[in-house]
């Protein structure tokens, strides 16, 4: 399905959150910060690429996955992130400004007997990224073989003036909007950069990515098909997901896919065993005619990228999977590649 690797190298900062208006009585820091951005937001630069010809079939068939990161010097091990029941100890910082690595140490086991994951008392790091081509290794259970990484990226919130709509000047007609506003902008590590899974090839050229005119450069380059491989195994029993998975109809977001019996749903997937943490925000515009406002999405929970299945049968390949487990608004929520998952090593 996937055969394009969609490499986005950052042309100086870029766009974490917009954040809110500040004001005297609302002063925020790192409320509403989301990065790196989802696989919607990338559907804006090729619906804006393919603007003269939306109606084509390439464009109807547009298929994302993402985000993830990886070495500007090597993007085909790109990095995912790492599943939740893989418990990892993160090194020293380095002092040769190189990307901070860590270990396994741990892996969380699901017990069918009492029906919960064992448990550990010490403390682990969250947030941390695997490389895709250990993902392999990962699979075998030689954990400790497989190096992770912390994310590649920090945040530096600034101040920004708000603008009018039509010219470079700070809007000042509605005191209550305050004039000020705080972005989280994002430094990437120089050596990294992001990337998306794709079935369409994106035109390589500079574009505005993420909101405040942020520029990257974008390139789209054939996916190794080894990696292709991986992606199209069966997931089995156990799977991880590694992009945030919105399950549920238009107005409820649940766990899991659910499908209606009577007058109640029910799990689509049985008795299913999750190791998942908060549900994270997950929201884009939809398109709209050219000049008029984008209408925006409703609003939805999203499982985090990360979470651990354990199901009573297996499952095929993610490419597999009925498109009615996903919502719909205006486009099935499959097409941003909600809940891409990999598989993992089959339950004791």
């Amino acid at each position: 399905m996937f055969q394009y690797l969609i490499v986005i190298e950052p042309l100086g900062l870029l766009y974490g959150s917009a954040g809110r208006f500040l004001s005297p009585e609302n002063l925020v820091g790192r409320s509403g910060v989301s990065f790196p951005p989802s696989a919607a937001t990338l559907s804006g630069l090729f619906a804006s690429a393919y603007q003269e010809d939306m109606k084509s079939d390439q464009l109807q068939s547009l298929q994302l996955a993402g985000p993830f990161w990886g070495k500007s010097d090597n993007p085909q091990n790109f990095h995912v992130p790492t599943p939740f029941n893989c418990l990892v100890k993160l090194n020293p910082p380095p002092q040769d400004k190189q990307l901070r690595t860590g270990t396994i140490t741990e892996q969380l086991r699901w017990n069918p007997e009492n029906q919960q994951w064992n448990e550990t008392l010490d403390n682990f790091e969250r947030g941390t990224w695997v490389a895709i081509d250990d993902w392999q290794t990962l699979m075998q259970g030689a954990i400790t073989e497989v190096l992770v990484y912390e994310k590649p990226w920090t945040y530096l919130p600034h101040l920004h003036p708000r603008l009018k709509l039509d010219e470079r000047k700070v809007e000042t007609s509605d005191a209550s909007m305050g004039s000020l506003f705080l972005e989280n902008a994002i430094q990437m590590h120089p050596d990294t950069c992001l990337l998306y899974l794709s079935n369409v090839k994106l035109p390589d050229s500079w574009y505005r990515f993420g909101g405040e005119g942020h520029m990257v450069n974008i390139r789209s380059i054939a996916l190794d098909s080894k990696t292709q491989a991986l992606l199209s195994q069966s997931v089995g029993q156990q799977f991880a997901l590694i992009t945030p998975a919105i399950w549920g109809s238009n107005r409820l977001s649940y766990r899991e896919p659910m499908q209606n019996t009577g007058d109640r749903v029910t799990p689509v997937w049985g008795n299913a065993a999750i190791l998942t943490e908060r549900p994270t925000p997950f929201r884009y515009r939809l398109g709209g005619e050219k000049g008029k406002t984008k209408r925006l999405s409703r609003g939805r929970y999203a499982v985090p990228a990360g979470s651990v299945y354990v199901l009573p049968e297996p499952l095929p390949a993610w490419e597999d999977w009925d498109e009615a487990w996903f919502p719909m608004e205006a486009y099935s929520y499959k097409r941003w590649g909600c809940g891409f998952a990999l598989p993992l090593p089959q339950a004791a």
